[in-house]
């Protein structure tokens, strides 16, 4: 259902009943099932294989329909795309996702970064967009004892100190992205509530990195 973005009702019958279905998906998702599942075996898995650097980043998800009353609360917001969902991330440089964080289109990602680095792990580097180029990232990444390697702003009057050679390595972000937009239903955001819509991008970061 999540690769192709089909109904519910075009499910194998030996699923069982498309309803009953639906309806443990979304109690699971509730319940946070989905994403502790997710951060289990993310945690798992890092610990196994380690790694230095550490990336952050953020990309859009369109809507699949009609604007309904409660959106607002529903990490939903108005950008210069239109009405978009934004995914923050945070990965490791194997392109393997840690966390993931949802907001509205038009949240900056300097101001979900601050909540998101909550969840980083012990790395000696981390690669950020221009987007997160703030001096509060900045601070609370060297707090956790890592260098941040964000590209200055443009209009920022001291440049940081930058390293476009390392900077290379945050492609593996962009490749992660890239591959979760294989799902049709996290590429385009088809789930009205945010709780459903971020089960769907857990369970498609578990397949396709974690197990």
């Amino acid at each position: 259902m999540l690769k192709s973005g089909g109904r519910w009702i075009d499910a194998p019958p030996e699923y069982g009943p498309k309803k009953t279905l639906y309806n443990r998906y979304v109690r699971w998702a509730a319940k946070g099932v989905w994403i502790d599942l997710f951060h289990a075996l993310a945690q798992v898995g890092g610990a196994a294989g380690g790694g230095a650097h550490r990336l952050l980043g953020g990309e859009g998800a369109p809507l699949g329909q009609r604007r309904r009353r409660g959106e607002k609360n529903q990490a939903i917001g108005r950008s210069r795309g239109g009405r978009t969902t934004k995914i923050h991330a945070l990965t490791d440089a194997r392109c393997r996702p840690i966390a993931f964080m949802l907001t509205g289109g038009n949240v900056a990602d300097c101001v979900a970064g601050a909540e998101l680095l909550a969840r980083l792990p012990t790395c000696e580097i981390l690669h950020g967009d221009k987007g997160c180029d703030s001096d509060a990232i900045r601070r609370q990444v060297e707090k956790d004892g890592a260098m941040p390697n964000i590209p200055p702003k443009a209009n920022r009057k001291w440049k940081n100190c930058f390293s476009p050679f390392l900077y290379r390595n945050r492609n593996a972000i962009e490749r992660m992205f890239c591959r979760l937009k294989d799902f049709r239903r996290v590429a385009t955001r088809y789930d009205r509530n945010a709780a459903n819509f971020l089960a769907a991008v857990c369970i498609a970061a578990t397949v396709s990195y974690w197990l």
